[in-house]
């Protein structure tokens, strides 16, 4: 597996959060603003009731599958990508708190992969 990545016109910082709706994701981009992380049911149907993490099942695919989505730009490399990330990031994040994810942090993970992967 080989991953290259490629600079980013502005540095993002995903949140992960759980309130009385279910888990979300915001995405807040360094140069400022925010947005709501889509799931991306369209690339992969792993989970219809949302994002998750903190454990390795359906919710977690879907989060992994759309934060690579997003910060790759790049849905064939997400989806080849995005179970590996899963059990690499989002299964062992906290549950039951808040968590965040920068571009950095991604970055370096697909690179820990791709390094394990030769």
């Amino acid at each position: 597996m080989s991953f290259h990545p490629k600079p980013y016109k502005s540095g993002k910082t995903y949140k992960g959060a759980i309130d009385d709706q279910g888990a979300y994701v915001m995405v807040h981009l360094e140069m400022g603003g925010r947005y709501a992380l889509p799931p991306r049911l369209d690339l992969w149907n792993h989970s219809p009731t949302g994002l998750n993490w903190g454990y390795g099942g359906s919710g977690p695919a879907q989060c992994a599958l759309a934060i690579l989505a997003d910060h790759l730009d790049d849905e064939q490399q997400a989806i080849r990508l995005h179970q590996q990330f899963k059990w690499a990031v989002i299964a062992s994040l906290p549950i039951d708190q808040p968590w965040e994810l920068t571009s950095e942090q991604v970055d370096q993970a697909l690179a820990k992969m791709a390094a394990l992967a030769e």
